[in-house]
């Protein structure tokens, strides 16, 4: 937030407390980015109550996990659920703590320790790079309840040991987000070139398709080329061009989930005859606002309903971590030239590209001796500003509220 005045840049930090308001989490951000060989820290601190928590203590763990049933479905101890990652340390008190000696607190941290007390302790949690990202797939009419996909949740919470089951009254639950943005650089740009022969037919048929790059960002035009020389006995009816997105679901063994998110139909130019071509752009744009009827589609994980899109690409920077990504996607334009024989078959032609969110300004400028300087943009339907504020230090604290996906409540 910009101050008018010329002040410097505050910073928003996000809180959540426990029901019985004994220990509160203060966190940076929602959304951590994977950069492919590492993922940001996941860095706060918990305020607590000490004639509270007496001669506990405070555990936080970071829990990603992919959820492939519905939650009333969860009877008898067995869950649709499976524990992809999970990080835990104890927070407080911090002198029982005899790792690698005292880590070096972040700027956010030594901030927030400075305007909340002595009663406030860090916590650090460094994500591998192999983990899974952020995928939701978009629920049934009239389901309830937490969509299938893979989430992450930050938990805080007191307890004799890190064993424990929490209690809700003295825990907070906070949905995170692992996200990744698309690459600096473009790719090969994608083409193909197929052909069909025929039977009595002395020569084929042609397709070559081409795109005219590689990477994508989301709500941008695709434009497909088709060049297609026609050489055999056959007619090309017409010509159908699709973007089918490939979600693959690395459970106990891959199953493959397909769905087309924008299509196209066309006779223009058609019928192609022997002995003639055509040369033609097709332009598409995939967008989830033209999807939300189909059940299973993988979006980006949700915060709410309206704050995402279709799933981003998947990068897979090692193919033998493949079983620890959950759910891994991908996209292919496909062009199809129906011939109107069923015996004789359609020619086909797919190319993969690459479905991403570009990587914003704040990310780019972001060094890693100031790891707070990345603002993430707020949506002031998810947050209430804390009224009570001292503007002195430019930190403005923001509830997390509790969020709702038509009309059913999750933990926020």
């Amino acid at each position: 937030m910009d101050d008018v005045g010329g002040k410097r840049q505050a910073t928003r930090v996000f809180k959540k407390s426990s029901p019985n308001g004994k220990i509160t989490v203060y966190l940076g951000k929602r959304d951590f980015v994977d950069h492919v060989d590492h993922v940001d820290p996941i860095d706060g601190v918990v305020l607590i109550d000490p004639d509270y928590v007496k001669e506990r203590k405070v555990f936080g763990h970071v829990l990603a996990a992919f959820r492939y049933g519905r939650e009333d479905l969860d009877v008898l101890g067995l869950t649709f659920r499976k524990d992809l990652y999970l990080a835990a340390e104890q927070i407080y008190p911090q002198d029982n703590v005899t790792s690698n000696g005292k880590r070096p607190l972040t700027r956010l941290q030594e901030r927030l320790i400075k305007k909340l007390g002595c009663n406030a302790f860090p916590f650090y949690f460094e994500l591998p790079p192999h983990c899974p990202a952020s995928v939701t797939l978009q629920p049934a009419p009239g389901d309830t309840g937490k969509p299938c996909g893979v989430d992450y949740e930050l938990k805080a919470f007191v307890a004799e040991q890190q064993d424990d089951k929490p209690h809700k009254r003295n825990s907070v639950r906070l949905a995170i987000r692992k996200i990744m943005y698309a690459p600096s650089k473009q790719g090969e740009q994608p083409s193909i070139e197929v052909s069909k022969e025929f039977m009595m037919s002395p020569n084929k048929l042609y397709l070559e398709t081409s795109l005219d790059k590689e990477l994508y960002h989301h709500g941008e035009n695709i434009a497909v080329n088709v060049h297609i020389a026609n050489n055999s006995n056959r007619t090309v009816k017409k010509i159908k061009v699709s973007v089918r997105q490939f979600a693959d679901i690395c459970l106990f063994s891959t199953a493959q989930y397909k769905c087309t998110v924008a299509e196209i139909e066309s006779e223009e130019g058609c019928p192609i005859g022997s002995g003639f071509s055509l040369s033609k752009v097709f332009t598409l744009t995939p967008l989830l606002a033209n999807n939300k009827d189909k059940w299973g589609l993988a979006l980006d994980g949700q915060l709410k309903h309206e704050d995402t899109n279709l799933a981003s690409s998947t990068l897979v920077a090692d193919p033998a971590q493949r079983e620890n990504l959950g759910i891994i996607v991908k996209y292919k334009v496909k062009v199809k030239l129906c011939l109107g024989f069923p015996l004789g078959g359609d020619l086909v032609a797919e190319l993969p590209f690459i479905l991403m969110h570009p990587k914003p300004e704040e990310e780019i400028l972001n060094s890693p001796a100031r790891p707070i300087s990345t603002e993430v943009p707020v949506d002031t339907n998810l947050i209430q500003l804390d009224p009570v504020e001292n503007h002195d230090d430019d930190i403005i604290f923001e509830d997390f509220a509790r969020l709702r996906l038509k009309g059913t409540e999750s933990k926020a």
